[in-house]
């Protein structure tokens, strides 16, 4: 299979898998349905249009590079004749946040992909529509490599300059991925609703996805070097 690598980077991000009413929340990571809402949107599908299942079908992973920081926007809305008030919302955003997701499938859907985020038919965002994309999504070409794998290479580590001098000289970072045959049976795995089956404002409908949670280890230079005294919090000297 191929692995096409995606860089979602931007000042604000935002990717809800379950707000309601009032309340905007985020997940701390891309989910599936955002970013085949984002390659849907590149493609010049309208909300309303069926979702491909060639797209569902694509295997989806996510690494967090650089996690930032949860925001929170209050919200206030009226009717255009200003006669109805609605009630003051929350919204919750990831300020500064860097992550690198994969997708998995066939080389000729990936290219199709690839080059449709260079030239997106509509504006993309990450999450919602207060949070366009501020970087080129694409990174680097495209792999022949199997989707957790890809993930798993420390050379495509984004974190800005500033974020990796705070972190210590071997970092972990956290990988959220569909599982795949070849996994083990593992009880620990999750199960998200971020498959969407349709984005109709009318009717959203999702499915149920199962995810693993994995690691990989990345060496930093410029990081500092993790010091830890086992008796400091007896007070000793």
């Amino acid at each position: 299979m191929t692995v096409l690598l995606l860089k979602l980077a931007a000042p604000l991000q935002s990717w809800g898998v379950a707000s309601r009413f009032a309340r905007r929340d985020t997940q701390p990571h891309p989910s599936k349905s955002g970013i085949l809402g984002l390659i849907a949107a590149a493609r010049g599908r309208r909300r309303t249009d069926p979702i491909e299942d060639e797209l569902v079908g694509l295997a989806f992973g996510v690494r967090v590079d650089q996690p930032g920081t949860l925001a929170r926007d209050f919200q206030v809305a009226v009717s255009l004749d200003e006669r109805t008030k609605y009630p003051l919302s929350q919204r919750f955003y990831l300020s500064d946040a860097k992550f690198v997701a994969a997708i998995e499938g066939e080389r000729e859907l990936l290219e199709g992909i690839r080059d449709v985020l260079s030239r997106p038919a509509f504006p993309l965002y990450l999450g919602r529509r207060s949070c366009p994309a501020t970087e080129p999504l694409v990174l680097g070409e495209l792999r022949d490599d199997s989707m957790p794998a890809a993930l798993k290479d420390p050379s495509t580590w984004q974190a800005a300059r500033w974020h990796r001098r705070k972190q210590p000289r071997v970092v972990h970072l956290p990988i959220f991925r569909d599982r795949v045959d070849t996994d083990p049976i593992d009880p620990h795995t999750d199960q998200i609703r971020d498959v969407p089956i349709s984005f109709d404002p009318r009717r959203r409908e999702y499915g149920w996805r199962t995810v693993i949670t994995d690691y990989t280890r990345v060496d930093n230079p410029d990081g500092h070097h993790a010091h830890h005294d086992p008796l400091s919090a007896l007070g000793g000297s």
